[in-house]
């Protein structure tokens, strides 16, 4: 494909979307001479998810341009790196990667005939390469190595020795795979986590799952700074398609086809395009590049690599030590939760967000707790101050634009185009601090702190709902107070949050 191209549009093709480029006229000069040899090196650890279409949409690129491109399985890497990928299930886990990985670049149609895969472990293990970490260890610092890690190695409080040896084999890389560059990739996780308490999008997620993530995903109206919805079209749909098509109901102006990102976050911004619609569209283009993958991986063969590279935790059997423990607390049950009635004290708009509100909630401590919430295009300041509300009490503290927020303002909203939100309402003469359960789990202990990675909330969350009686439920089992029923003003059928 590169051959028809001159080696200006081919360093077109190589450079563009990066954020830094170095060594361009180096660049320049090879590709006057011949291709242009590039590596990309991943580590093969946790599932590849939708982010990596990041690195795939830039890899698309080079091989367009006409590059040898090598992709670099880190395997040795990824056990140096704290042990996240267990030794016995390395060899597993990278020919996983290699699967997954053509498949996504064939579902964005680039041709693989200039593309090879090599394993870390193929020659980092050499006598040739051994003595070369020890004669680079002996030139470099501590200092050096560790600043080198910070931002490739996972930081914790008692390090291994490990960590600073990645940066230094990283650095060898380049020299044995006898390439002219290498494509350095960007941190993902703060692109591409939709929404910050749920799981990314797996490249094998059904469309149900897909819908029911984005769903959840963080979406504010006018907010273009943390939205990762617009971030994924900008970082992936637009680079692969130049492209990207609002789908929504002709009575709002019908389908809307943009051509250049900065114009849909104009008009994201200015609320013409509404997150609904947004997410719809996006929704639809991302299981067009999904399909391809899930097909592939539906053969008994795919099925199996996947199910052995990536056991599922809840199904693994270790060794009992002492008594074996009851596991109904791991089950994500709704006394789990520390819901309870809260009385607003104070409300202020959010000193960095328009469409924040700063709450201080007494939920029956010492102090009032600080909560921050989105709803100031939908409640009057005037209708939170001294209302009685429902707050969730155990999730882990997060800033939200600088201000910590300390729970979860519980409220009912139905979205679409009139998207509409109110808050939950406690029985009339319920008092701060009174415990919110749901029927039939009234003696369950909650825990103290919610951990984000188990996800209880979120499994719970998905069964939450309010009734044709405008009662909120889960699993059509109430919740409540001892006082009677949790319920919202007119929002019936919609969902809670």
């Amino acid at each position: 494909m590169g051959d028809a191209l001159s080696p200006e549009e081919k360093l077109h093709l190589i450079t563009r979307n990066l954020q830094e480029v170095l060594g361009e006229e180096k660049l320049k000069e090879i590709l006057k001479e011949r291709e242009l040899k590039v590596y990309w090196g991943t580590a093969t650890t946790g599932k590849p998810h939708v982010a990596y279409f990041v690195p795939m949409s830039k890899i698309a690129d080079f091989l367009k341009a006409g590059c040898e491109v090598t992709v670099l399985f880190a395997d040795l890497h990824a056990y140096l790196d704290n042990m996240k990928a267990p030794w016995e299930l390395l060899e597993l886990r990278t020919s996983y990667y290699e699967n997954v990985i053509k498949a996504m670049l064939e579902s964005i149609g680039v041709p693989l005939e200039k593309l090879q895969f090599i394993k870390g472990t193929d020659y980092q293990l050499s006598k040739e390469y051994t003595l070369d970490v020890y004669r680079l260890s002996s030139m470099v610092t501590q200092h050096d190595a560790k600043k080198a890690g910070a931002e490739v190695v996972k930081q914790v409080d008692h390090p291994l020795l490990s960590g600073l040896l990645y940066p230094g084999l990283q650095a060898l890389d380049e020299e044995y795979l006898k390439v002219d560059a290498q494509f350095g990739g960007v941190d993902q996780r703060k692109i591409f986590t939709f929404a910050e308490k749920e799981s990314k999008i797996d490249l094998l997620d059904p469309k149900e799952d897909v819908k029911k993530k984005l769903k959840k995903a963080f979406c504010e109206p006018g907010n273009v700074e943390n939205n990762g919805v617009l971030s994924f079209i900008k970082h992936v749909l637009f680079p692969l398609k130049s492209e990207f098509v609002i789908l929504r109901d002709e009575k709002w102006g019908g389908n809307k086809t943009y051509t250049a990102y900065l114009d849909l976050e104009k008009d994201f911004a200015d609320e013409v395009v509404h997150p609904g619609d947004l997410k719809k569209s996006v929704e639809v283009a991302l299981n067009k590049l999904l399909d391809p993958i899930r097909e592939k991986f539906n053969t008994p063969a795919l099925k199996k690599l996947s199910s052995t590279a990536y056991p599922d935790p809840s199904k693994q059997k270790p060794l009992a030590k002492g008594p074996v423990k009851n596991s109904e607390p791991e089950k994500a049950i709704p006394s789990r939760l520390d819901i309870r009635v809260g009385k607003v004290i104070s409300v202020d708009k959010h000193p960095e967000a328009d469409s924040l509100y700063v709450e201080k909630i007494d939920v029956g401590e010492a102090e009032p707790r600080t909560v921050v919430s989105g709803l100031v295009q939908f409640v009057p300041k005037e209708e939170l101050q001294d209302r009685l509300v429902v707050v969730l009490c155990n999730l882990k503290p997060q800033k939200m634009r600088g201000v910590e927020s300390q729970g979860m303002l519980l409220c009912a909203s139905i979205e679409g185009t009139s998207h509409k939100v109110e808050p939950l309402d406690p029985p009339v003469g319920s008092a701060p601090g009174e415990r919110v359960f749901v029927k039939g789990y009234e003696k369950g202990q909650p825990d103290d702190e919610l951990k984000p990675k188990k996800k209880v909330f979120e499994k719970l969350q998905a069964d939450f709902k309010i009734s044709e009686e405008c009662i909120a439920q889960w699993k059509q089992s109430n919740f409540m107070t001892k006082l009677g029923n949790i319920s919202c003003k007119s929002l019936k059928g919609g969902s809670i949050s």
